[in-house]
């Protein structure tokens, strides 16, 4: 009972810290639905905003101090102006410096970015990989302040999910809980690194979590918008892109062109995708026929770019300058053209030496330039029926990024927050309609996608593809102790056959056995070196459909309610 005699202000003050203690432990014990969800929303909102924020004022003040220029939104013609040898040097620099951070903090030497925050989606319960991503973060920070080609969202949405899986954690969140918050993080980043609060949330529904589910919008929403307020705070309402002169789209006739312009975007960004593929390739094969470490990996990646950027500049960085001299016009043709396939041969080589950042930024200026060539050549062709050529520079940049994506809703609403110019939508979702439905065919469904395609992980094709590889099979199999599994004799001369599978291997490979051997079970073993395999189990063919079943059942239960 409390102590009449003490203060009004100190027995509140006790009362309230209880109240919060009882709260922390509800969240813990029981999840967030039994307190405001909405508000674990919002702070997540504001710590990913403030993060992007953070990250990107990194970028600048790095880009500011190792090339001198107090104006790195014009550091491309700064650059110009600069020794060829400290061109040159810096991103050598930074390439070693990011073999380092990931050779000494990630077990492979990869950096971790968008597809890694789909695979912790679909595959992990919302979780990303904590050390993992932070030092992907650092990794990809020094490559964009160095002379990087690449984009600054890669490293902001697995930073957001690294920030997501830790309240996760904390809170003992389940998988649906887990991946909403995700989904909340991840649209608080993008939202504050682009001001775009609307595309901010389609991409984190659209690209990461993959449903439009009513339960995730509002908190989604809610976060994007946190991360938008935040970045408005410190840069202002104000869009990425000026457009010198507003577009105007000749109706009817001109709309065909743009029909053109997205198969030939979309074309482009798959040779921008195979071109970053083939060099991982190259890279891999270079490094292990050489014996290389992988730490210098990066630094010979960085010597490379520094050579190309003594003659070409532009391709340092995120590369929003010359985006925004091609929506404005400023190329002629044969410039358009060679900085289009400059810069997309600068960012295969940034991801085929295992350098950090992301791919979006690219792809928005290789698109900007490649529909600045597209309409310089249409209007010059046509020009009593055509619009400006600024109007294609416009479309193919959101045509090129959206194919990389696999994504056009986002991509569309990304592009027009970036210009704020919304009078010429219908040509813009020609383009991106037909780019993304070409380049789906031709990859797999998307850049991200295709890179875990790459690793064995097959989110392409939909739940009924990657469940399969959640289940294992010491989860699903009856144990030796159950009466309704086999008998060990008959277990012992399957397992002698070769006919068994590990406790640790998945339904994905168990599945084919049993259709291949055309039996009802499979014995489940565990086998250690020099030692008789040990049975701990039978694996029924009937047990793994209904466990797949009911995967399939609380997926579908999920993206539907």
């Amino acid at each position: 009972m409390a102590d009449p005699s003490r203060p009004i202000l100190a027995r509140t003050i006790d009362q309230a810290r209880a109240a919060v203690g009882d709260g922390w432990h509800i969240l813990r014990t029981r999840g967030p639905s039994q307190i405001q969800f909405w508000f674990i929303a919002l702070t997540i909102g504001v710590a990913a905003g403030f993060a992007a924020l953070g990250f990107r004022q990194a970028i600048d003040g790095l880009q500011a101090w190792l090339y001198g220029t107090g104006d790195v939104q014009h550091l491309h013609t700064y650059a110009e102006h600069l020794a060829w040898y400290w061109i040159l040097l810096i991103p050598i620099l930074g390439g070693l410096i990011v073999g380092l951070i990931l050779h000494h903090f990630t077990p492979d030497g990869r950096v971790r970015a968008v597809a890694d925050v789909i695979e912790g989606a679909a595959m992990s319960d919302g979780r990303v990989e904590k050390r993992e991503g932070l030092a992907s973060v650092a990794a990809s920070l020094i490559t964009l302040g160095t002379g990087g080609s690449s984009g600054r969202e890669g490293p902001v949405v697995h930073m957001a999910g690294v920030i997501s899986t830790w309240i996760s954690n904390r809170i003992r969140a389940d998988g649906i809980t887990g991946r909403d918050l995700l989904g909340c993080a991840v649209a608080a980043a993008v939202s504050a690194s682009f001001n775009a609060p609307i595309a901010g949330a389609l991409f984190a529904l659209e690209v990461v979590l993959r449903h439009f589910a009513v339960h995730a919008f509002a908190p989604i929403v809610i976060a994007s918008v946190a991360g938008t307020v935040i970045s408005r705070l410190n840069y202002g309402d104000v869009t990425e892109f000026v457009l010198a002169t507003p577009g105007s789209l000749q109706f009817y006739v001109e709309l065909p062109a743009f029909l053109i312009l997205g198969l030939i975007c979309g074309l482009i960004a798959v040779l921008l995708m195979r071109g970053i593929f083939l060099a991982e390739d190259v890279g891999n094969r270079v490094q292990d026929r050489l014996r290389l470490p992988r730490w210098l990996r990066p630094g010979i990646s960085g010597a490379l770019l520094g050579a190309m950027a003594i003659f070409f500049p532009h391709i340092i960085g995120v590369g929003y300058e010359t985006t925004s001299l091609a929506l404005s016009g400023a190329f002629p043709l044969r410039e358009a053209i060679l900085f289009a396939l400059v810069k997309a041969v600068a960012v295969s080589i940034t991801f085929g030496g295992r350098m950090g950042g992301g791919v979006f930024s690219p792809s928005l200026m290789v698109g900007a330039l490649s529909g600045l060539a597209f309409g310089l050549v249409a209007t010059g062709l046509l020009p009593d029926v055509s619009g400006t050529h600024t109007l294609y520079a416009f479309a193919g940049m959101g045509a090129v990024a959206a194919a990389v994506l696999g994504a056009p809703i986002s991509t569309t609403m990304i592009v027009f927050e970036l210009t704020g110019d919304w009078q010429i939508g219908i040509a813009v979702m020609a383009s991106v309609s037909l780019s993304t439905a070409l380049a789906s065919r031709l990859v797999d469904r998307s850049f991200f996608l295709t890179q875990l395609e790459r690793r064995g992980i097959h989110l392409a094709a939909g739940p009924q593809a990657y469940l399969l590889a959640m289940l294992r099979a010491g989860a699903v199999m009856r144990p030796v102790s159950d009466p309704r599994c086999a008998e060990e004799g008959p277990c012992r001369e399957m397992v002698e056959q070769g006919l068994c599978i590990e406790a640790s291997a998945t339904l994905e490979a168990a599945m084919p056995i049993f259709d291949r051997a055309e039996v009802d079970f499979v014995p489940v073993i565990l086998r250690a070196e020099g030692e008789e395999a040990e049975i701990l189990g039978a694996l029924y063919q009937i047990d793994a459909l209904k466990a797949y079943n009911r995967a399939l059942a609380a997926t579908a239960a999920e993206e539907h309610s």
